[in-house]
């Protein structure tokens, strides 16, 4: 199945799909796709889910490219930061299973993109932690 067609079967995201990586707004210079055509688009994700998880710590956002999903969290890379981005990704989990079912079924990685540098020092408590979790830490995403 494709990033789109799934998107359109997940009744909360279906009508927040976006061309490209423009879902993502400013935050699109974020992301580097090497090659345009494969971005199959994206969605916001937090915006989209607001009103039924208004407390939640919820995902940004969620970009198809060349077959795969790729979750991105923008968020502040600093250790005291790092619980709360491994809350928003068992949220993204959860919401996965049971609101998004068949966009669970893509192959699918998680990426934090530091929004001001990264400040989780590698082979620390926390680098590990992510890391056991599945997500990269990057400074911008080359898809």
């Amino acid at each position: 199945m494709s990033f789109k067609k799934a998107i359109e079967n997940t009744p909360l995201l279906k009508n927040d799909f976006k061309k490209g990586l423009k879902a993502l707004g400013s935050n699109s210079t974020k992301v580097n796709p090497n090659d345009p055509k494969k971005c199959e688009g994206s969605v916001d994700i937090d915006t989209a889910v607001r009103s039924k998880y208004p407390n939640a710590s919820r995902w940004d956002y969620a970009v198809g490219y060349n077959g795969k999903t790729y979750f991105i969290e923008v968020h502040t890379a600093k250790t005291d930061e790092v619980k709360s981005v491994l809350n928003k990704l068992q949220w993204l989990k959860d919401f996965l299973i049971n609101d998004a079912p068949e966009l669970n079924q893509e192959p699918k990685s998680f990426h934090w993109i530091a929004s001001n540098g990264n400040h989780i020092l590698p082979g620390s408590s926390q680098a590990r932690q992510l890391a056991q979790k599945g997500i990269i830490v990057v400074r911008q995403l080359t898809l």
